[in-house]
């Protein structure tokens, strides 16, 4: 026959009590073990509230997921120096004095493919982890298509909606990061400048950071984005990074190829448009 107390200590097993054989356990010493217990619950659930959170801002931010630094390859002295310069903005960030104390742009410039989208998305990347800063990646190009359409009141996509939204997004996130600044463009129309230029003025004002990506050099840009939005620029803590480098991308045509295409056009055969 069980004593009673076996029958105790088998009902403090059923409610996940601890088993002390009896044993007297102090009050404090029980309100250690409980407040113990109770940070690392809560320290489990702010964890798992921050992944939430950063995995939001991720996906919201519509950054391609291998700009990162870990994909990097630090081959040339510009792009050791660009991300030694992204690695001291990140850092900034960990003063919030530097952070209240107004708005900071990076123009990154320099020809196709040499890394600059790749260290501006890292840097994105490290802001969201480590800061939950959000972000939003966008062509300005592709902007300026949707501004356009955005005007055809005949529309029944609702357009002129969705780029209100976006406008409003593009106010509101702490690092915009607008890529192929002009590209192909030798100067934005009016009516873009305007726009781009009271953009960045509306985020200056609210302090927010901006990456602009550029394959213009400086004094093409300032003309191709006009004097009123390029004085927009000049009003940020700016800084300028070239990227002047070997490019990253595959080459589509090798040596090999173009050689055999060379021989191919001196041959005899049809060809197209001769004037004779």
């Amino acid at each position: 026959m069980k004593s009673i107390n076996d029958r105790i200590r088998e009902l403090g097993r059923s409610l996940g009590k601890q088993d002390t054989g009896g044993e007297y356990i102090e009050y404090s010493s029980l309100r250690k073990q409980y407040e113990r217990q109770a940070n690392a619950d809560v320290r489990k659930l702010q964890a798992e509230t921050k992944h939430k959170r950063i995995e939001a801002i991720h996906g919201r931010s519509d950054l391609n997921p291998k700009w990162t630094f870990a994909n990097l390859i630090e081959d040339s002295t510009d792009v050791i120096e660009a991300v030694s310069i992204a690695r001291s903005f990140i850092a900034a960030h960990e003063d919030v004095a530097w952070r209240q104390a107004g708005s900071h742009m990076m123009i990154f410039y320099g020809d196709y493919g040499r890394g600059k989208s790749h260290i501006a998305g890292a840097i994105a990347h490290e802001l969201i982890e480590q800061y939950e800063i959000s972000v939003l990646y966008r062509q300005l190009s592709s902007l300026l298509e949707m501004r356009f359409f955005s005007y055809d009141y005949n529309a029944q996509d609702n357009i002129g909606e969705k780029f209100r939204e976006v406008n409003q997004e593009l106010l509101d996130v702490d690092l915009l990061i607008l890529d192929e600044v002009c590209v192909n463009e030798s100067m934005l129309k009016k009516n873009a400048q305007s726009w781009l230029g009271n953009l960045l003025r509306q985020r200056l004002v609210n302090k927010k950071n901006c990456i602009l990506i550029t394959n213009h050099n400086l004094q093409e840009l300032e003309i191709a984005l006009g004097r009123y939005c390029f004085e927009s620029i000049k009003e940020y803590d700016t800084y300028k990074v070239k990227f002047s480098g070997p490019s990253r991308r595959k080459e589509i045509i090798t040596p090999e190829t173009a050689q055999t295409a060379s021989l191919a056009s001196n041959t005899s055969g049809y060809k197209p448009n001769q004037v004779k």
